[in-house]
């Protein structure tokens, strides 16, 4: 079976201007650590949900990818156009 890699954007829906952006092998686990607050940095703006998510099947170029997307132009290109 082959192994996926996602890089996923979550918004939050109680403050919708506020984004997360991450990377996971396990989409579904990972969300709901996101709303159960067992993630520091995102469980001020919880309830979340996924606004994006892209699979890779090299962890790699996902790692490389998230790492991207956490810079000022990763930021204004998920903005324009993810």
């Amino acid at each position: 079976m082959m192994q996926f890699y996602y890089v996923y954007i979550l918004q939050s829906q109680a403050h919708p201007d506020h984004y997360y952006s991450g990377f996971t092998e396990n989409l579904e686990s990972r969300l709901k650590a996101h709303n159960q607050s067992q993630c520091p940095r995102s469980a001020k703006y919880r309830p979340w949900k996924i606004k994006t998510a892209i699979a890779f099947t090299d962890r790699q170029k996902a790692l490389d990818f998230e790492r991207y997307l956490k810079t000022s132009s990763g930021r204004a290109f998920a903005k324009k156009r993810l």
